[in-house]
């Protein structure tokens, strides 16, 4: 988090990569046992908690509840001791500002909207442009009280003191972002009477990321609530769900940011070994790994690694990304190695993040001289025999900078605009970065 940044920064050319590394924390995870060790009874050391921008959104939103988060704890970093405020969060009345952090933003909307209180919520202007309603309608249903300030079904917003109540069913969309159903599920033990009556939640349209709800109801777990989930469209919070601290946690590393470094294994030769994430991760994005195997790297996994190379040419050809979002931007890096066209479908969650980034990433790809095709969910990339130095826009966005960076092992230099975005997940990516690049084995 100390790292400084210049204002644009030149990398490679590079024609290899090789060597090992040590993941941050998974920022997934780290800011939901923040927020579920907050709510908890009792007091919760996670070990491992990632430093960085989104993080740190999360803990001064805790602190300004009025939870108390021991930082570092015992001297050691990434260890942080959170005292639980079992289930109510001592102050009732706040204004947060949660920047472009949407792990943060989304559950919190719901954990104090269930709880009522006199709140405020509001980030970046990028922030104000991602959707929210879908959580909104939902929550309102329950008896929440929300008015939104600004454009409707958009934050900013202030959250009343009404609350919810347990019971019945409430109906939630899950074509837009997972996030809405994971802030959901997370917030339904607070609600008035959860001792007595379950909740059911039914989600009404297709649920992209599945993945990363599977991570909510794990974690959830964990802190001793069980989510049934009867079919694929259902998830019932049982009466009597209560969050207890689990004592000690550790937080896995990030599988979405393992992606950038197996990726340059296999376009730099590698071998590329991630430690802290492995084949019995909680994380979807592990299975990046899976899709880089069928398109031809040799990919090999361990309990807490995974490891990759080149190995065939890689194929390219129709890939369904719905599980890996986030890593799946990687992909449209390696497809410019490919032997044949690569068509990245299912990402229409892209036009709601950070940035629009199927727009974004057909830009910048076109500065490197690819043919780019995109439509409202899906991005088509055509192999490139021979990249152009280009300087890449970052659009404030944290992926955008990460991706683009694998293109300098093309052997071409590439220059990264505005790098201070990925203090977002990954303030010494670009460290990680040149210790394995210009490697070969």
């Amino acid at each position: 988090m100390t790292a400084t940044f210049p204002p644009a920064l030149t990398l490679g050319p590079f024609t290899g990569a090789a060597g090992r590394v040590a993941l941050p924390g998974s920022k997934s995870i780290s800011n939901r046992t923040l927020l579920l060790a907050a709510l908890a009874d009792g007091v919760t050391t996670l070990d491992h908690v990632l430093a960085a921008d989104d993080t740190a959104r999360m803990q001064e939103a805790l602190a300004a509840l009025g939870v108390e988060v021991d930082a570092d704890a015992d001297g050691v970093a990434g260890r942080h001791r959170v005292h639980g405020a079992g289930g109510r969060f001592p102050a009732t009345a706040a204004e947060l500002f949660l920047g472009n952090a949407g792990t943060a933003f989304r559950p919190l909307t719901a954990a104090l909207a269930v709880l009522g209180g006199d709140y405020r919520l509001t980030g970046v202007a990028r922030m104000h442009e991602r959707p929210i309603g879908d959580l909104v309608d939902a929550l309102r249903a329950l008896g929440c009280d929300i008015r939104y300030l600004g454009a409707a079904r958009y934050p900013p917003l202030a959250i009343g003191a009404a609350g919810a109540a347990a019971g019945g069913e409430v109906r939630i969309r899950g074509d837009v972002s997972s996030q809405f159903l994971s802030a959901l599920l997370m917030a339904l033990p607070l609600a008035r009477g959860a001792g007595a009556a379950a909740t059911t939640v039914a989600v009404t349209t297709p649920l992209i990321s599945r993945p990363y709800v599977a991570i909510t109801t794990s974690l959830m777990a964990r802190f001793g609530v069980r989510v049934e989930t009867p079919d694929a469209a259902t998830f019932r919070v049982p009466a009597g769900s209560r969050y207890t601290s689990p004592g000690t946690l550790a937080v896995e590393g990030d599988a979405s940011s393992a992606s950038y470094f197996l990726a340059a294994g296999v376009l730099g030769g590698g071998p590329v070994r991630v430690d802290g994430v492995g084949r019995e991760s909680i994380q979807g994005d592990v299975a990046f790994a899976d899709v880089l195997a069928q398109q031809g790297a040799a990919v090999r996994f361990g309990d807490d690694w995974i490891e990759a190379r080149a190995g065939a040419p890689l194929a390219g050809g129709v890939i369904d990304c719905d599980a890996i979002p986030d890593a799946a931007m990687t992909l449209a890096i390696t497809a410019l190695r490919a032997r044949a066209p690569t068509r990245l479908v299912n990402i229409g969650s892209w036009r709601v993040k950070e940035t629009d980034r199927i727009a974004a990433m057909a830009t910048e790809l076109g500065k490197l001289g690819a043919r780019v095709a995109a439509g409202p969910d899906w991005l088509e990339i055509h192999p490139l025999a021979a990249l152009r130095p280009a300087a890449i826009d970052t659009y404030d966005d944290h992926r955008m900078a990460m991706c683009f960076t694998l293109a300098s092992l093309a052997g071409v230099p590439v220059t990264i605009n505005d790098p201070v975005c990925v203090r977002k997940t990954f303030p010494a990516f670009f460290g990680a970065f040149l210790q394995v690049a210009g490697k070969a084995r």
